[in-house]
């Protein structure tokens, strides 16, 4: 038996390996008031985990996962992170559970209750996840049109989801397929996209390759108005890291005759009707 005072707690190796209830730590031999100290962090009600575990969102789901029941799965953007897609999965946590389970909500938890066939489960990461078709249908049915584009941009661009499938899924998956572009290479280039498309301009290519007239490669521009031959590139956090490159790439692509904008992520979110207006502006000029 452990002793209150005086003794260094015991740190059962069973308990090291990732979360677990206090009915498990009992089990090892330890009791509620051991879990007290700076040892062990609390991740729920009844659900704690070894301090000496880095706090990843794949340790979240796991905790997570001990307080539902078996026939629950992970969902929404949680889902598509388990997925592989880059979102954000654990702000917060997103479940459905079938209907008819009784099962209260809980507390930093996003609890759904929906029909949940298991021929829409899957198991993905070690963890019963919505099937990635399911996913995308239950986030196109709550995110608005430009974040469900990003959303699938992603799935499209890394193969992880039929097209065809796509198109045959709900009225307002169809609809966000419509808009999708699989060649897209990240989250805000869709948003770039679907801000000039939303704002009247016409739909622009992306990712195409470009050369000159001695067919020399110039670039690949993220986006790229055919007729008009204007090329419009996001510059994201690495734009600095490689400004060289950048640099000498946005000179070839002039020195050839295209017009090249470039657009950062506060220029999207607080100036988009500038964007617009100077995408407009180079393709009338064009």
């Amino acid at each position: 038996m452990l002793g209150r005072m005086g003794r260094t707690p015991l740190i059962p190796t069973q308990l090291t390996v990732g979360p677990f209830t206090i009915a498990q730590a009992r089990e090892a031999g330890l009791d509620r008031w051991h879990l007290r100290g700076a040892r062990w962090r609390r991740l729920g009600p009844t659900i704690y985990v070894w301090a000496g575990l880095t706090q990843t969102p794949a340790l979240r789901l796991a905790a997570a996962r001990v307080r539902f029941p078996c026939t629950a799965a992970f969902s929404g953007l949680t889902a598509a992170w388990l997925h592989g897609l880059d979102v954000e999965p654990c702000g917060p946590i997103e479940v459905t559970i079938p209907k008819g389970c009784g099962v209260s909500a809980r507390s930093g938890l996003s609890v759904r209750r929906a029909a949940l066939p298991e021929s829409e489960v899957v198991i993905v990461q070690g963890q019963r996840a919505t099937s990635i078709t399911r996913t995308l249908a239950d986030l196109c049915g709550r995110l608005n049109l430009t974040e469900a584009v990003v959303v699938v941009d992603m799935a499209l661009h890394a193969r992880i989801v039929d097209l065809a499938a796509l198109k045959s899924g709900t009225m307002k998956l169809r609809r966000v397929v419509a808009f999708t572009e699989p060649a897209t290479e990240s989250p805000m280039e869709s948003r770039l996209r679907m801000l000039l498309v939303l704002g009247g301009l016409p739909r622009p290519q992306a990712q195409v390759l470009l050369f000159d007239n001695h067919h020399r490669f110039l670039g690949r521009p993220d986006l790229y108005y055919t007729e008009h031959r204007v090329c419009i590139e996001y510059d994201g956090i690495n734009h600095r890291d490689r400004l060289a490159e950048d640099n000498r790439r946005q000179n070839l692509l002039v020195g050839a005759g295209f017009r090249l904008l470039r657009f950062a992520a506060t220029d999207i979110y607080t100036r988009p009707d500038v964007v617009v207006a100077q995408v407009r502006g180079a393709l009338g000029r064009a």
